[in-house]
């Protein structure tokens, strides 16, 4: 009996001692350390979820899937990224109806080089379970139209090709920090419709959440973590279309240390998903 004593003695040791080895860490606003279960529980109450990602960090990407999963078996779902483009809506929802396979998704629409990694497994998952998957973003040569010409140049759209973004004319608030943000980082020189460009992108996103809200469910949405943080973005975006709206946010971000939330990330999101920084990535 004693060697077996002795084993069960040095896994115990083993397991507590690799306890302190943990790839992610979730706080609350405030830099309060919580756990998984409470951000399932709090998504449950929301109308939407905002899920902020680093777009090449596996574990947000795993935890996203997860997430989704567990959701899903409490609320009804309607699932959209920023990773897809509202003119590509058609195809998406040829892929989800069984009409197209993978490889006439992949040439007919505008998918991302990591969306067989990070974003096939959540669409696989709407497929699979019947759920609506919506195409978000703006269409990029739109948005590149705006950096390189104003937003005005928009309104000489075909209607058809209106349909595709956020009505106009767009309400834009250039004093909001991360637009203000953005000016000062790229310096002096930089083109105003850079955070404009920037703008356009958050409120499509909000206008096709609004646009497919579903009574008693919840929107999980899945977009780049600078798009939400702060409750900026999409999520100024969705108030001033729907002040009323319950949205929660999650922001993610990189420590070398997961134990403790650094101050500049305080009241960044409703929850704060900290990644080690050594995480493998995915592109």
């Amino acid at each position: 009996m004693k060697p077996i004593i002795f084993l069960l003695s040095l896994l115990l040791t083993v397991t507590v001692n690799g306890q302190d080895k943990s790839p992610y860490q979730l706080f609350d606003k405030k830099g309060k350390k919580t756990t998984y279960a409470k951000l399932l529980k709090n998504s449950e109450n929301a109308e939407v979820v905002l899920f902020g990602e680093y777009h090449n960090n596996s574990i947000v990407h795993w935890l996203q899937l997860e997430l989704t999963k567990d959701l899903s078996e409490k609320k009804q779902l309607v699932l959209g990224a920023e990773m897809l483009e509202t003119d590509n809506q058609k195809q998406l929802d040829q892929y989800l109806n069984g009409e197209i396979n993978d490889t006439k998704l992949d040439s007919t629409a505008r998918l991302w080089s990591n969306h067989k990694t990070d974003y096939k497994p959540l669409v696989d998952f709407a497929k699979e379970n019947k759920l609506p998957f919506i195409a978000t973003n703006i269409p990029r040569r739109y948005a590149s139209t705006v950096f390189k010409r104003g937003i005005e140049e928009l309104e000489k759209l075909p209607e058809e090709e209106k349909a595709w973004i956020v009505p106009l004319p767009m309400e834009y608030d250039a004093n909001l920090p991360g637009y203000a943000g953005m000016m000062k980082m790229m310096g002096e020189h930089t083109s105003p419709n850079m955070p404009k460009a920037q703008a356009i992108k958050d409120a499509t996103m909000a206008h096709f959440i609004i646009k497919n809200l579903l009574p008693n469910a919840v929107f999980l949405h899945y977009n780049g973590t600078y798009h939400s943080d702060n409750f900026e973005g999409i999520y100024w975006y969705l108030k001033k279309s729907k002040s009323d709206l319950k949205i929660l946010t999650i922001a993610t971000v990189e420590q070398k240390d997961t134990s403790k939330l650094e101050k500049e990330h305080l009241n960044k999101a409703d929850f704060i998903l900290v990644i080690d920084e050594d995480v493998t990535k995915t592109f």
